[in-house]
């Protein structure tokens, strides 16, 4: 057998997982020989969160820097340049922080440390970052973190919103995987089984987890640790398809044309429930789920618009006009926009 044709991945050598991690956060890294490290907050992480580790790093081995919310791919590309001779990145905050962390070090070719303060969606331990180029924001290249480090105490103080964020975008991988297999028997692309089994088993994990109290700790380390498998396994394919098809076409087609969109993760777990009805595929265990967690409950209570989520769904083909999904099929385009006029639950959250 040749060689060659083996496939060699890069996974996190550091995986920490637990209640109070912060606090560890010195020894953790210290232990895999990284002494000198950049730390980039963004506003809430810095308020919160760099006062309580400076004094285990010292001043001297630890440049702790607040990020603006809004950088583009110029204005991270400086800032790497910027930085002295350091070990590693750390980005600890919300998504855009970790993505800017994630660019920089693959622009500086130096590990970086993903430490999320909530659990919104899998970009923390995925190998693509969402930054601004040219005014648009794109999907660019860069490399899975070298640790993830999940602080359970800090996550359960964020608002409930972006654990049912993090719910919806884990769900989506049931969605995703049924598209990925669609267009491969449609000959668009072909499905890495070992990616597809990775996807597949962290979302079925995760629906077997007790939900009575989304902010307990098997919960959580149960959606956290299923979105780290998620995000091995985009590694393991080279692309999104484990766990990104349809219904983030519309979540994206959303963000284009709304008057006031939604966290990412909302918008996708709303359109997870509509292309699994139009798949007809576990639609019963995505609906007890969105049920037994509260997430349509929450969904309720958002000023959603029927018409935007119509227009999103005729759009969504021409976002990714290279992929074949269900929705790039004009039969079943109008079946989801049938369900959004019929079907029980979408009239009550669109009411």
């Amino acid at each position: 057998m040749n060689e060659n044709l083996l496939t060699t991945i890069s996974i996190p050598t550091i995986l920490e997982i637990g209640e109070g991690v912060l606090t560890n956060l010195h020894t953790i890294v210290k232990s895999h020989g990284i002494e000198r490290v950049v730390i980039l907050f963004d506003e809430f992480s810095y308020s919160f969160i760099s006062n309580k580790i400076q004094p285990f790093f010292g001043k001297k081995n630890a440049m702790m820097i607040k990020l603006p919310n809004m950088m583009d791919i110029h204005n991270l590309v400086t800032k790497a340049f910027e930085l002295g001779d350091y070990d590693a990145i750390i980005s600890i905050g919300g998504g855009a922080v970790v993505d800017y962390g994630k660019y920089i070090s693959y622009v500086r070719k130096l590990p970086f440390i993903s430490m999320p303060t909530s659990a919104s969606n899998d970009g923390f331990a995925s190998s693509n970052c969402s930054i601004y180029v040219n005014g648009k924001k794109t999907s660019v290249p860069a490399k899975v973190p070298f640790g993830v480090i999940v602080d359970l105490t800090i996550l359960r103080q964020a608002p409930e919103r972006f654990i049912f964020a993090g719910i919806g975008d884990l769900m989506s991988n049931i969605t995703a995987l049924y598209d990925w297999e669609y267009e491969s028997q449609k000959g668009v692309s072909t499905v890495n089984a070992f990616a597809s089994m990775i996807s597949k088993k962290a979302v079925n994990s995760f629906v077997r987890t007790p939900m009575d109290d989304i902010k307990a700790t098997i919960f959580l380390k149960e959606l956290v640790s299923s979105m780290t498998m998620g995000g091995i396994a985009t590694v393991i394919s080279g692309n999104s398809s484990p766990i990104s098809g349809s219904e983030h076409l519309i979540s994206h087609a959303l963000d284009k044309i709304t008057k006031q969109p939604q966290m990412h993760g909302i918008q996708v777990g709303i359109a997870t429930y509509i292309m699994a009805k139009v798949q007809n595929h576990r639609t019963e265990r995505v609906t007890k789920v969105f049920e037994r967690t509260g997430f349509f409950s929450f969904v309720s209570t958002l000023p959603l618009q029927k018409e935007e989520f119509i227009q999103a769904i005729e759009l969504a083909p021409t976002i990714k006009p290279n992929r074949f999904t269900y929705l790039h099929e004009k039969l079943y385009r109008d079946q989801a926009i049938e369900l959004l006029e019929k079907d029980a639950i979408l009239v009550d959250l669109f009411k």
